[in-house]
């Protein structure tokens, strides 16, 4: 095997199926909003997670405590990037359509930089500037795309700002992620962050499972929610930190592309969605921003959302 063949395996192809994977359990949560209330589906997703993630929430030999600096990161970094990023997710998932979503998520670089300056103030070069540009043309182009879906589409806008609000909810969990990623392993976090989430929602999940019959539930639902919460938890972030081992985080940054057109395709060939010149050009402005971002500078890791 040749050696650009080497990389291509070794870290490509693990960075491209983390980030296609993320578009499609995204757009596969779509089925599940429409059958499962948004505080049962997001408690439900933490607590079989949470169940898979046990080997990964201990301690590796030699391996210090978390000290009480580290555990006040882990509460807001599940606040922001589990509750709170789950909830406006799913409920924006209810009003919009899978193709919009895909390339709001794609959005993720430039709301990563946005929040850098503002908060960590660090500088924005002209390359950032103008992904930052991109990423709001590419929002207020899907504005004008019309929701073909008759349940979404008087309601598209707030499913549009829904998702947007995600987006931004992962970015402040990126940002604190860059304090914790020096000491402490992606999947331990992962794992420790999940379990706050589950406390976070449990006492609304439970308030509103008094009203859901699970027992009527469908294998292909149980199927789909079980994909979707060990993909999302689990083995997006497996993949994508396999990858980071062989290719700079800069670099790496040009595979969350993956992740708008894995959503796109679902949207359309699953849900039946139209994807629309509009929609070409909302992707293509993002995907745009996502290129010049991750040529413009190495820095942080963005995390599969």
């Amino acid at each position: 095997m040749s050696g650009r063949a080497s990389l291509a395996f070794t870290a490509y192809l693990p960075l491209t199926a983390s980030m296609s994977l993320v578009g499609l359990y995204v757009a596969l949560s779509k089925p599940l909003v429409a059958v499962l209330p948004v505080f049962v589906l997001a408690f439900l997703r933490f607590g079989i997670a949470a169940v898979a993630m046990v080997p990964f929430t201990r301690r590796a030999p030699g391996e210090a405590p978390l000290s009480a600096t580290e555990h006040r990161l882990l509460f807001v970094q599940s606040f922001f990037g589990n509750f709170l990023f789950s909830l406006c997710l799913l409920s924006g998932m209810a009003h919009t359509t899978a193709t919009a979503a895909g390339v709001l998520l794609s959005t993720l670089p430039a709301a990563v930089a946005l929040l850098s300056w503002l908060v960590l103030r660090e500088k924005l070069s002209r390359r950032v500037v103008a992904a930052i540009v991109l990423a709001v043309g590419g929002v207020t182009l899907l504005q004008f795309a019309k929701a073909d879906v008759p349940s979404v589409a008087s309601s598209s806008w707030l499913g549009n700002l829904l998702i947007l609000g995600a987006v931004f909810c992962e970015a402040t969990y990126v940002i604190i992620g860059k304090r914790l990623a020096a000491t402490r392993t992606p999947l331990r976090v992962s794992a420790l962050i999940n379990l706050w989430g589950l406390a976070l929602i449990t006492p609304f999940g439970l308030w509103q499972l008094q009203r859901v019959d699970l027992g009527a539930l469908s294998s292909a639902t149980w199927a789909l929610l079980a994909f979707y919460s060990i993909a999302a938890s689990l083995i997006a972030v497996w993949l994508w930190m396999t990858g980071l081992k062989h290719v700079p985080a800069n670099q790496a940054g040009v595979f969350t592309v993956a992740l708008p057109i894995t959503a796109a395709l679902v949207g359309v060939v699953a849900f039946g969605e139209n994807f629309t010149g509009l929609h070409a050009a909302a992707l293509l402005l993002a995907a745009g921003g996502v290129v010049l971002i991750a040529t413009a500078r190495p820095d942080a890791a963005v995390a599969p959302v």
